[in-house]
Order: structure tokens, then C-alpha cells, then sequence
């Protein structure tokens, strides 16, 4: 073989390589930090809370911050609360003052790295606690004007949830100052159930509530029904 047959076999050989590793896909490693306290200020309690937030790394790089537990949707994807901080200083402070808040979830593709923010219908960081089963959250909703709770589940990747039920408000005819921002009771932590799916809300003066997910459908259960089902158990 000549020595031209050779060169061009090798830049052949390593063209194919070079073609290879572009069609490669890149990995990415996602992994947390450690755990730290910081200190969490609410606007409606002046004393503060101790939360334990850890550091959300793509690649060994900081991409947010997070609280709490992640859960898994698939082998691939994972949510997880998010804590952020805010700047709170006034116009006339000579520098910033951060604070540390509780924010909504994110949705993070460990395969990609791509890490977004989860819409969860009137979620409510402070009050709303999500149930998650597979990609479904249920949680207690909070109106705008902070007066009404409904019995809420989301599914990821649909705008809007495929439950919405009020579950409870606040008396329309009770006299508040205008500044109030009043709001009802909260409930628990709604509760699955699987084989049938089916999850079960509890609010403070209010009928426990237990509803069937059927994929985007979702159907109450009568209360007898309900009953049945938690005798034979």
C-alpha cells in the first residue's frame, strides 16, 4: 500500500470519528450541593423560619436553589421546589438587601440539563402543598384575592388543571378592612390512592372529597362509594 493510500485512509477514518463524536449526544450530570439553613422572612410573620435549601448543579455548575424532596416523574424527568432570593432594599438603601423566598417548581430533564419552571394553576407558594403521583400534582389552590380554596390537579404539560374544584371561601358578607387579605382555612396534603388512580382532599369545614383520574378525565366519587372502599380496606 502506498503512503498515499494511507494518508488518505487515515484523514478517511478520522473524518468518520469527528462525525461520530459531533453526533454523539453531550452528558450532563445533574447533581445538589450540600444542604445549608437560611433564614425566610414572610410578609404576613415578621419572625423569620428556618428553611434547608441545597444547590441545584448541571455540569458542577449552580443552575438554582432548592428545598425539599425531589419527586420522579420518569427515569429521565424530576421536580423539585424552588428557593430564590429577592432584592428588598428600598430606593434610598446604599445597597442591596437580600432576602431569601419560596418560589413555585421546576421540571428537570437529567439527560438534556434543561431545567424549567413548572406552571402549577393557582399554586400558591406559601400555602399550597402539592401530592405528587406520577406526573399529576394535586394541591389546595389559592384565589388572587387570597378568598377561596379549590381542590386543584395539574398534569404536566397541560395549561390548565385538569381539576378545579372550590373547596371552601370566606364569607362574602363578613366586613374586613380594605388592606386584608383574608384566607380561608387551609386544608391537607390531598392523598393517592392507585388501581384505580384517585386522590382525596380534606379541608377544614368542608365534605371530604375523593376523585378519580381517568387521564385528563377526572370523575367524583359519590360519598358512599368512598366509604365502601375505606371498609374494605
Amino acid at each position: 500500500m502506498s503512503l498515499q493510500t494511507l494518508r488518505r485512509s487515515f484523514s478517511y477514518a478520522l473524518a468518520l470519528s469527528s462525525l461520530a463524536a459531533a453526533a454523539a449526544p453531550k452528558t450532563h450530570v445533574i447533581t445538589f450541593g450540600k444542604w445549608s439553613t437560611i433564614q425566610y422572612h414572610s410578609d404576613a410573620d415578621d419572625k423569620p423560619l428556618a428553611l434547608r435549601i441545597r444547590p441545584l448543579l448541571v455540569d458542577a455548575r449552580v443552575k438554582d436553589f432548592t428545598l425539599g424532596a425531589i419527586h420522579d416523574v420518569t427515569d429521565r424527568l424530576f421536580v423539585v421546589q424552588r428557593a430564590f432570593r429577592v432584592n428588598d432594599s428600598l430606593p434610598e438603601d446604599p445597597a442591596p438587601h437580600w432576602q431569601w423566598q419560596i418560589g413555585g417548581w421546576l421540571l428537570v430533564d437529567r439527560t438534556t440539563g434543561h431545567v424549567s419552571p413548572l406552571l402549577l394553576p393557582e399554586f400558591d407558594a406559601l400555602t399550597s402543598t402539592p401530592s405528587w403521583y406520577r406526573d399529576y400534582a394535586a394541591y389546595c389552590g389559592v384565589s388572587e384575592d387570597g378568598k377561596k380554596i379549590f381542590a386543584v390537579v395539574a398534569q404536566i404539560g397541560r395549561r390548565k388543571p385538569i381539576l378545579k374544584k372550590l373547596l371552601m371561601e370566606n364569607d362574602p358578607n363578613k366586613k374586613e378592612e380594605p388592606s386584608e387579605k383574608e384566607v380561608p382555612d387551609t386544608c391537607s396534603t390531598p392523598s393517592w390512592e392507585r388501581s384505580p388512580a384517585r386522590v382525596t382532599f380534606v379541608s377544614g369545614g368542608a365534605a371530604r372529597q375523593t376523585f378519580a383520574i381517568h387521564g385528563h378525565i377526572v370523575d367524583l366519587l359519590p360519598e358512599s362509594q368512598d366509604e365502601d372502599d375505606e371498609a374494605a380496606k
